[in-house]
């Protein structure tokens, strides 16, 4: 583990010319400058937590096809394709924080991390800043919306910011295994996430599938507490109802209390989210009608692609797949909704 070093920090700027991401880690050694940050397919950088502006120029020689992941198994940067001889720049901003994934797992290496992937990767330089008026969009959510450590695991949250450009980023607090109840009193969570908001930050608040005990008043109370402390912050607070579980009816429909996250006491937790979300005048994505529609169209075979049923036979928690067009949905929201500026985001 290597410690800060605040020459470095001085000039965060780091400046990395390479032709090419070598195919090989030993190839690394024989290019000029820089190398310490970079080896084949992985960068380090030595920086503190913040959030950070990267710029990557891609391209080589030939043909290539490059994204960028970072962290724990964040997407920042999807699959972008250079033509032979030529260079194309991409800019976005990531958050780097301890724990760098789920706010009650392990605290990750420090620094920043950063993935060269693709199936045709070419880097021709890089160049990591501080982060100046940067907005944030907090995620609090559960085991659907949080960075998984491992494959075949993935939560929307972690995929979310490869559609964000420069100048927002997301810093996502959602957590496997919490419910309204215990994000709440759980001191790494709410009380953790809740001095971070600034002025203008975004936070989106998914949570249901835990809430498996929770009584109604209950469950309507903890989403106005959240509201009430995101807005006391100066934060524009965002209600999400849950994704949707892949149960299908016989008729091919996800008409039923187990898909559409009714509990064992009868809450209805998307109906009381949309309660919540009309009385508080707060902006709501209804991402439950929204997987809903998605998953219905796709049917009973083309569906289990989004979940991890051939993996697991799990019909809760997405794959990469499904987690990539689960968070397109958000993003989609956001736009339309105008709490994220089209220009800010990545479409396609």
């Amino acid at each position: 583990m290597r410690r800060f070093n605040m020459a470095v920090l001085a000039a965060v700027t780091l400046s990395i010319a390479l032709s090419a991401v070598p195919a090989h880690a030993g190839e690394a050694s024989a290019r000029p400058g820089g190398l310490a940050n970079c080896t084949a397919g992985a960068c380090h950088f030595d920086v503190p937590p913040g959030t950070y502006d990267v710029r990557v120029v891609l391209g080589g020689k030939t043909t290539s096809a490059t994204s960028v992941s970072g962290e724990t198994r964040r997407s920042l940067l999807p699959e972008t394709a250079a033509p032979a001889g030529e260079r194309v720049t991409r800019t976005f901003t990531v958050n780097v924080r301890t724990p760098e994934g789920e706010p009650t797992g392990p605290d990750g290496s420090p620094g920043l991390d950063l993935r060269i992937g693709g199936s045709a990767p070419a880097l021709a330089g890089i160049k990591v800043t501080p982060a100046r008026h940067t907005r944030q969009i907090f995620l609090i959510g559960d085991s659907t919306v949080c960075d998984q450590p491992g494959d075949p695991y993935s939560g929307w949250g972690q995929q979310l910011p490869q559609y964000l450009r420069k100048g927002v980023s997301v810093a996502n607090y959602a957590d496997s295994g919490e419910s309204t109840v215990t994000f709440l009193g759980n001191p790494r969570l709410w009380a953790t996430v809740r001095p971070l908001i600034r002025p203008g930050d975004l936070v989106l608040v998914q949570l249901a599938h835990n809430d498996k005990t929770t009584d109604e008043a209950t469950y309507r109370a903890n989403l106005e507490t959240l509201v009430a402390g995101v807005r006391e912050r100066g934060g524009q607070p965002v209600l999400v109802t849950p994704i949707v579980r892949r149960w299908f009816n016989p008729d091919g429909t996800l008409n039923n209390g187990t898909a559409l996250l009714v509990n064992g006491l009868g809450v209805d937790h998307p109906a009381v989210t949309r309660s919540v979300a009309a009385a508080q005048d707060v902006p709501l994505i209804d991402l439950t009608a929204k997987t809903k529609a998605l998953v219905e169209s796709l049917g009973v075979e083309g569906s289990k692609a989004l979940y991890l049923y051939n993996e697991a036979r799990d019909n809760t928690h997405t794959s990469v797949r499904g987690a990539t067009a689960y968070a397109a949905l958000v993003r989609d929201e956001l736009v339309t909704r105008h709490l994220v500026p089209k220009g800010k985001v990545r479409v396609g």
